[in-house]
C-alpha cells in the first residue's frame, strides 16, 4: 500500500487491457494511485469497470509517447509485450527495441520509477529451483529479448536517476487469461461436459499463481520502491497433472484425463519453480 506521502503518485501502465494489466489496474486504484492506462484499443478498454476511473490514452507506444506527461512523482509499470505464445517470433526483438526507446524517453523526461515484468524463461533450460540472483541463460527470442531489455534499462541508470525493478513472472492463471491456455481449455471442456480432456503426461513441475496474487505482489513490490530483480511466484512446485486434478475436483467434474496425448514442450525445462522473493521487499 502506498503511504500518505506517495498516495497521489501517478502510475503509467502499458498493456492495460492485457491479462495482467486488466487485473492490476483496479488493485492500483484501490491503493490510491492515479493511473495513466495505455492501450491500443479504447473500445476494448471501455469494457472494464475501471475505465472511467483512469486516464486512458489510446496509442501505440512503438510510434508515439508525446501524449504522456511526466512529473517527479510519476512511475511506470511496463507490461506491454506482443507475440506470445510464439516464443521464437522475431516480434520479440521488436518488442525489445520499442520498449527500450519508450522507457528511455520517459526517464529522460524525469520518470522516477520503472517496474518491468520479465519471465522465468530467462533462467534457461536447467531444472530446479530458480533464484532471482542466478545467471540468466535465455534460449529463445522471447527470453533473450526480455533479458536484453533488463540489462539495457539497468545501464540507463548511469545517465538518469530512477529506481528500477525487474519483476520476473512465473506461471499464472485466472480471469482474462488467453482461452487457448491450459486451464481455460480445461474449464471449457468441463462446461461442454466432455468426457475426456487431452493433455501431456503432466509430470512437468511448475510454479503456478493466481493472477490476483500476481498483481498483489507486483503492487507490493512497486510500492516498496526497492530496486533489483525479483521473482513473482508461489514458491511451491506442483506437477501439471496435480494442478489439473485439483481444478477438476474444484469443479466437481467427472472428466477423465487422456494423458500423453500431447508431447512435452521443448522450450522449457521439465522441472523448475521459483524462490519466492516477496519477503525481500516487505521487510
Amino acid at each position: 500500500m502506498p503511504t500518505k506521502k506517495n498516495s497521489l503518485n501517478k502510475v503509467i501502465v502499458t498493456g492495460a487491457t492485457g491479462f495482467v494489466g486488466q487485473n492490476l489496474i483496479p488493485k492500483l486504484l484501490d491503493s490510491n494511485y492515479k493511473i495513466i492506462a495505455i492501450g491500443r484499443n479504447k473500445k476494448k478498454a471501455k469494457r472494464f469497470k475501471w475505465f472511467k476511473k483512469v486516464e486512458f490514452i489510446e496509442m501505440d507506444i512503438r510510434k508515439n509517447n508525446k501524449k504522456i506527461l511526466v512529473t517527479n512523482k510519476t512511475g511506470l509499470i511496463h507490461l506491454a509485450w506482443e507475440g506470445l505464445p510464439n516464443y521464437d517470433s522475431k516480434i520479440h526483438l521488436e518488442n525489445y527495441n520499442f520498449s527500450y526507446e519508450f522507457i528511455k524517453s520517459l526517464v529522460a523526461k524525469g520518470l522516477k520509477q520503472v517496474l518491468i515484468t520479465g519471465t522465468c524463461f530467462e533462467y534457461g533450460l536447467k531444472n530446479g529451483l530458480k533464484k532471482s540472483n542466478m545467471k540468466t541463460y535465455p534460449h529463445n527470442n522471447y527470453s533473450y529479448s526480455k533479458d536484453l531489455l533488463r540489462k539495457h534499462v539497468h545501464k540507463l541508470r548511469k545517465k538518469f536517476l530512477f529506481s528500477f525493478q525487474w519483476a520476473r513472472l512465473f506461471y499464472f492463471y485466472g480471469k482474462g487469461q488467453n482461452e487457448n491456455s491450459l486451464l481455460p481449455q480445461l474449464e471449457k471442456a468441463i462446461k461442454k461436459k466432455d468426457k475426456i480432456f487431452n493433455m501431456s503426461m503432466g509430470m512437468q513441475i511448475r510454479d503456478y499463481l493466481n493472477v490476483t496474487e500476481v498483481v498483489q505482489q507486483i503492487i507490493s513490490l512497486y510500492s516498496s520502491q526497492k530496486a533489483g530483480v525479483f521473482n513473482i511466484c508461489s514458491g511451491k512446485p506442483i506437477t501439471i497433472k496435480k494442478l489439473i486434478k485439483n481444478k477438476i475436483k474444484e469443479k466437481n467434474s467427472k472428466i477423465k484425463l487422456n494423458l500423453g496425448y500431447y508431447p512435452y514442450n521443448d522450450y522449457e525445462p521439465m522441472s523448475f519453480w521459483g524462490e519466492k522473493d516477496i519477503d525481500r521487499w516487505t521487510k
